[in-house]
């Protein structure tokens, strides 16, 4: 392996629906808690970031209903799909994202999880959630941004 192979970075899943459904302030990258055979389920890619979110019990954070599918050769080593898992991040991280969800009644929400040097990393996200007039104007601001697109393209083969 090159050093370049070492540093790239895999993406696994990415949560689409977040960012439509968030106005995302901030992000962080926190390192995840995984048992047996749950690293050859994410390397396969079989993991589903739709319904989950990042909460505090206690002075940890957990990440609670993301879905990771048993792997199919696991047998008695599989755990339960949808357990919550422990993040990880610096004590003064977390005090930060603490404080900041109880006093502005913020949310933590997952983006993507993806492997770095080998490790089992998730891109984390401090979000508010949009009104549905702010999905509105989004879906419009993506249509206006496909009709330009759509042009410049027209323009340039001369159509």
């Amino acid at each position: 392996m090159s050093v370049k192979d070492k540093n790239e970075v895999k993406n696994i899943a990415v949560n689409r629906k977040a960012r439509y459904d968030y106005h995302i302030l901030d992000t962080c990258e926190a390192g995840l808690v995984l048992k047996g055979t749950e690293v050859k389920s994410l390397r396969e890619g079989k993991v589903s970031l739709r319904e989950s979110f990042a909460q505090f019990e206690d002075k940890e954070l957990y990440i609670m209903n993301m879905h990771i599918s048993p792997y199919a050769f696991g047998n008695i080593f599989n755990v339960d799909p949808k357990r919550k898992r422990k993040l990880l991040l610096h004590l003064r991280e977390l005090n930060r994202l603490k404080g900041q969800v109880e006093e502005k009644g913020l949310t933590l929400v997952p983006l993507r999880i993806y492997f770095k040097r080998g490790r089992a990393k998730m891109e984390l996200a401090l979000a508010k959630g949009k009104k549905l007039y702010d999905k509105r104007q989004s879906l419009t601001e993506k249509a206006v941004q496909r009709d330009v697109e759509r042009e410049l393209k027209d323009k340039k083969w001369g159509r």
